[in-house]
């Protein structure tokens, strides 16, 4: 069974006005050891509180490549991750 979209942490919510809508988001940045790095955009994971506090890393997965236009909105990408994330969990489970 897939996570409500709003019990994730970091999802946006609606607010209901007209007010700006913000989304919590962190950059990730991977450095290989060739010399290649990339910068991944995803939900809030680590603050430097969670850090301090033995907040290490230990899994990561890659998803497959994504092609997506480059007219997606930040709410069509938000979609994306929030469905990776729920796949992601659904499948560690």
């Amino acid at each position: 069974m897939n996570p409500a979209p709003d019990s994730i942490p970091g999802h946006p919510r609606g607010n209901g006005g007209n007010n700006m809508k913000t989304l919590d988001l962190q950059l990730i940045t991977v450095g290989l050891e060739d010399g290649k790095q990339g910068i991944f955009v995803g939900l809030p994971l680590l603050t430097r509180q969670a850090a301090d506090h033995g907040g290490q890393v230990e899994n990561i997965w890659f998803s497959d490549i994504k092609h997506v236009p480059d007219s997606l909105t930040m709410d069509e990408l938000m979609q994306l991750v929030v469905k990776q994330l729920s796949d992601s969990m659904t499948t560690v489970q």
